[in-house]
């Protein structure tokens, strides 16, 4: 439930251990046999030749309406048919945005979503999935593998945003849904941009092949300001309101490892040959942003990774206001350095590289999954998204709980934040509530226990 531009990326592009095997067998989510065997793939299949794409979007903010975008541009047969969210008034704002800005290329006929095709409330989605052939998702990230996995047994393709689960249960859950993509010949596209940006690749493949010799330390930040933070309207429920500023609720959004780091460590995980954390350890709490309007969320978190061959990972994020905000990847190897999101590498003897290309991945990631819709290729970029999540995941829990959490302990947990993304109804009593002093409690490290509890 996240306009153009998007708040959520303030780093905008621009020019210039465990095995999957292993992940899955502890899922407590996968898809049966019998239950594949009882959907009907070729009722729902896109046919070949038919002109028109059929675009919903679930969730309606910023993100979304960003998505919403892309995804029409990405090509001139997809209409945007379908809008859901809890709001009426982020549905029509964003269908209204979206119609503006294909509007200057002459294009905003592709906008064909009538007000009875416009639905709110926590079933909106279900409606959203039976009237497209493709669905976007970009709304508070409890839903993401809940809705993808609806999406995927309905037939449709998928673009997800990210984080992929903000528990694991839910990255259990978004893993199972990107291997039934698999089989049913379905796309299931990722919104970690940056493994569709082309200067990044370049960059981690120049990495690859030696450029800096071995990577010894990896540099994560992501410091910046709070976003999103609103004021509470007159006549919101407690439950709306949460709802309207979901990035501050740790039951809607995760929290900000797996909210905005999620980014940072995909990008790690990648340069590190797509490895995963043996453990990791971190640190966080609140400091400042106390006020309700900022919700049950930490401000500051630092989690130390240790993956393989005794690379650490040290990773940062901060939504704090006034102070030293920045947005870097930083690989430190034994022959040089390189800045992943600058596309800079310095080797020995000085040697300097940097890229000069353009692209938007925003907008790449989108051509690509309906390229592979239009040609019977499916994008599916199960390989690393379930995984970048919960490697995040697990350094969020670690930051609540104030222990070190194992992959294996993260990889075989079933926990998952309350309520179920399944059980969650209009009107229901949200899970946390102002405490005494008018905040919103958070967790306490070295009190709050947490996968222990779901054992």
């Amino acid at each position: 439930m996240n306009s153009i531009p998007n708040p959520h990326h303030p780093h905008q592009p621009q020019a210039g251990g465990t095995t999957r095997r292993e992940f899955l067998r502890t899922s407590a989510t996968a898809v049966s046999a019998a239950t594949l065997a009882g959907l009907d793939v070729a009722r729902f299949a896109h046919g070949a030749g038919s002109d028109t794409l059929r675009v919903g979007m679930i969730g309606c903010g910023g993100r979304n309406t960003g998505a919403g975008a892309q995804a029409l541009r990405a090509d001139k047969g997809a209409r945007l048919v379908a809008l859901g969210d809890i709001f009426m008034e982020r549905v029509k704002g964003a269908r209204e945005a979206i119609r503006n800005e294909l509007g200057r290329d002459q294009r905003a006929d592709q906008v064909q979503a009538p007000d009875d095709h416009c639905f709110t409330g926590f079933d909106a989605y279900k409606r959203v999935i039976e009237l497209s052939d493709v669905v976007c998702i970009a709304n508070a990230a409890k839903f993401h593998p809940w809705h993808s996995m609806a999406a995927i047994q309905a037939g449709r393709h998928v673009f997800v945003e990210k984080p992929h689960g903000i528990d694991p249960a839910g990255v259990k859950l978004m893993q199972a849904a990107c291997d039934l993509a698999k089989q049913k010949g379905l796309s299931l596209a990722s919104g970690l941009h940056s493994r569709y940006h082309p200067g990044y690749a370049e960059t981690v493949q120049r990495i690859h092949d030696g450029a800096i010799g071995d990577v010894v330390t990896i540099e994560e930040n992501f410091l910046r300001a709070p976003y999103g933070v609103t004021e509470r309207k007159p006549g919101l429920t407690e439950l709306e309101w949460q709802c309207s500023t979901q990035y501050h609720f740790r039951w809607l959004s995760g929290d900000d490892v797996p909210q905005s780091l999620v980014h940072n460590m995909d990008r790690a995980s990648w340069v590190l040959h797509n490895a995963v954390p043996i453990k990791c350890h971190g640190l966080g709490g609140r400091s400042s942003m106390t006020e309700p309007t900022y919700g049950d969320v930490f401000d500051h978190h630092s989690v130390v990774y240790e993956f393989p061959n005794g690379v650490r990972v040290y990773a940062f994020c901060r939504t704090t206001t006034g102070c030293y905000d920045e947005s870097s990847s930083l690989i430190f190897g034994t022959k040089g350095r390189a800045s992943l999101l600058e596309c800079r590498i310095w080797g020995e003897n000085q040697t300097r590289w940097r890229w000069q290309g353009q692209g938007d991945p925003y907008q790449i990631e989108h051509d690509r999954l309906f390229a592979g819709i239009r040609s019977g290729s499916p994008v599916n970029n199960g390989d690393y998204m379930a995984r970048s999540t919960l490697i995040t995941v697990a350094g969020q829990i670690s930051c609540y709980t104030g222990k070190e959490v194992s992959w294996e302990q993260a990889s075989a947990s079933n926990y998952f934040h309350p309520p179920k993304a399944e059980d969650c109804r209009d009107g229901m009593e949200p899970p946390t509530k102002t405490g005494p002093d008018g905040s919103y409690p958070v967790p306490i490290p070295g009190r709050t226990r947490l996968l222990e509890a779901a054992a």
